[in-house]
């Protein structure tokens, strides 16, 4: 039996959308409450085209001198990822602080941790399933995704069995801006699924290296 795959076109090539919040990019499954499912929606926002090519550009022009001396690691520390390079930066050109503070004001109120994480994903690398820790940042993060599409993909960890079945996968698009907090931050774990199982919605997704600007608020 031949097995034809869809794939998914990357949204890089379509033409911009407004910078709204995108409830298609979100597929459920298991079993949720329409109330749960309202909170999780409020909880794990996607704005797409949060940036233009022009400013990942300008972001990449940034970032690339610097994270391309360091070698792609096989494992991190607490084995939640793979095939992955990353580095924190304070200090930006004034076109990049702008959209950072873009950032800073539509994810946080204007109250954001000063240094910005940059991870950069191999087009082979993974991020496993993990809820992040408390002890390093609050209780919002909002990453801006760079080069590629990739599938975010959250589990309900609880031990009850009727919501343990609760997850989602998360379209996160080339140039949008992602917003987890409460809820889906820490009551689901989240990963980014490998290039061969990123699907969404019956479709293929080319992921791609991605490289993701990542900021957080205070603990």
């Amino acid at each position: 039996m031949i097995v034809l795959r869809r794939l998914y076109t990357p949204l890089a090539t379509r033409v911009p959308g407004s910078r709204t919040c995108s409830l298609h990019l979100l597929e459920f499954a298991g079993q949720w409450p329409s109330s749960e499912k309202r909170q999780f929606e409020s909880n794990m926002r996607v704005i797409k085209n949060f940036v233009t090519a022009e400013e990942e550009q300008v972001l990449m022009r940034e970032i690339e001198p610097n994270i391309s001396r360091l070698p792609y690691e096989s494992s991190h520390w607490d084995d939640a990822i793979h095939g992955y390079r990353e580095m924190e930066r304070r200090n930006w050109s004034p076109e990049n602080q702008a959209v950072l503070n873009r950032v800073s004001r539509d994810a946080f109120g204007g109250r954001v941790m000063p240094f910005v994480h940059i991870l950069d994903l191999a087009e082979l690398g993974v991020i496993k399933p993990h809820v992040d820790s408390t002890r390093f940042c609050g209780h919002t993060i909002a990453g801006i995704s760079l080069l590629s599409d990739c599938v975010m993909r959250l589990k309900r960890v609880t031990k009850d069995p009727d919501s343990a079945s609760q997850s989602a996968d998360v379209l996160l698009p080339r140039f949008s801006l992602y917003i987890m907090s409460a809820l889906a931050r820490y009551e689901f774990t989240h990963e980014i699924l490998a290039r061969e199982e990123s699907w969404f919605k019956e479709r293929l997704v080319e992921r791609q290296r991605r490289v993701s600007v990542i900021c957080r608020n205070e603990p």
